[in-house]
């Protein structure tokens, strides 16, 4: 079974995660900032993920530390439900279209961590979160999981259209890059080792 159950907790944030990578969509996720938890079910959805995150933390602050440790920790369950990513397809590919917004990711889960982040919009406020934070989401996200990740959004007006878009197709490519393909013998890569 490629489960994992990580739990991350500093004097600023108290975050848990279990996923199942081989799951059907089932999610129960209370992160304390609603926005958040929107865009994480869309992916565990769209993604066939089964993931359950409570987290908590310093928002009094500001939100910037728990968004962080909750990729951090993301990242690190999906890396280790991965295990040693054997018959994996590796690489992942999704574009969503959400109304007028139009968002694309693209995933290699090699081993070797980049994030290239063009979100059009980078700065302005779903409510009471700053968009910008999202950056800082998925760049943790992608270093703890060792993860190839670029996200593009090629065109939208709407902040919450282009970030439901982006977490959709991130759930999308996801799942593609973390399938067992059967006709994959050993691991995905020449090199022996990802």
């Amino acid at each position: 079974m490629r489960n994992a159950g990580i739990k991350r907790k500093t004097l600023e944030t108290d975050v848990n995660i279990e996923l199942a990578l081989d799951g059907s969509g089932k999610y129960s996720i209370n992160t304390s900032i609603p926005f958040l938890d929107h865009m994480l079910s869309l992916t565990a959805k769209h993604g066939l993920l089964d993931l359950n995150i409570t987290a908590s933390g310093d928002t009094n602050i500001d939100y910037h530390h728990l968004i962080e440790d909750i990729g951090l920790t993301l990242g690190e369950a999906l890396l280790k439900a991965a295990g040693k990513k054997t018959g994996i397809k590796r690489y992942g590919h999704a574009i969503i279209p959400m109304d007028e917004a139009l968002a694309e990711v693209v995933i290699d889960m090699g081993g070797r961590p980049f994030l290239v982040y063009q979100p059009l919009i980078h700065s302005g406020r779903i409510m009471d979160i700053e968009v910008s934070l999202f950056e800082d989401f998925f760049r943790a996200l992608s270093n703890t999981a060792m993860m190839n990740l670029h996200i593009i959004v090629h065109h939208g007006r709407d902040l919450h259209h282009i970030y439901e878009g982006i977490f959709k197709a991130f759930g999308r490519a996801l799942d593609n890059a973390m399938t067992v393909d059967h006709r994959v013998i050993g691991l995905p890569t020449t090199k022996g080792m990802i």
